[in-house]
């Protein structure tokens, strides 16, 4: 089932209306799509956040947009760099039955063998692009990395996926690798010797 979100139309986009929509505990966003309109709305900051956990970050939403729904899924938002709060956010209108593209998050799951060996983990990829229908979005890509050992990588063509999506990156891309322990160089420290005649010693005459 898909989850509701209540939204309101705004008619005001001023910045007076839209402090006092923050102000209400509401954000303002905008929803738009290849068959509608952008419209301006309002939507209960709580609500969203609850809603963004509950069906994850690509989740499709139904927004009831003063009882009209739409499907969507949360586009782009933004938040308050210090108190972390959602300030605006973006909706795309979606057709379930079409595909589009997103990013994804990519996540290494797994103590990695070679990071326990001493080696250092290198993640290249943070975030996959993909193609999909809405309703197949995957919330994160996991990668196993548990018996990756020193010197290994794991590229593209090592994915497999368990959803109906496409991966859209070349099959050579490395994702994550397992660099060797750094080696710290022996220095000579020019300590003397103990013990023996230095080699500049022999022959020299010493005087009474």
């Amino acid at each position: 089932m898909t989850t509701v979100l209540q939204a309101t139309e705004r008619k005001e986009i001023q910045r007076s209306a839209l402090k006092k929509i923050r102000g209400n505990g509401s954000i303002p966003a905008v929803i738009y799509g290849a068959k509608l309109e952008s419209k301006p709305v309002s939507i209960n900051s709580a609500d969203l956040l609850k809603t963004i956990r509950s069906v994850g970050r690509n989740g499709v939403i139904s927004l009831d947009v003063d009882g009209s729904k739409h499907d969507v899924i949360l586009a782009d938002y933004q938040q308050d760099c210090i108190k972390h709060e959602f300030i605006h956010a973006d909706f795309l209108a979606v057709d379930k039955s079409s595909k589009l593209t997103v990013d994804v998050i990519l996540s290494l799951v797994g103590d990695s063998a070679g990071v326990k060996d001493g080696g250092v983990m290198q993640q290249s990829f943070h975030q996959l692009s993909i193609t999909s229908t809405p309703d197949n979005i995957p919330q994160v890509i996991e990668v196993d990395v548990t018996n990756l050992q020193v010197g290994e990588t794991i590229t593209i063509a090592d994915l497999k996926s368990a959803g109906d999506y496409t991966i859209n990156h070349e099959e050579d891309e490395v994702i994550a690798s397992i660099l060797p322990p750094r080696q710290e160089e022996e220095i000579n420290s020019g300590e003397q010797q103990d013990g023996g005649t230095p080699e500049n010693a022999e022959g020299r005459e010493t005087s009474n």
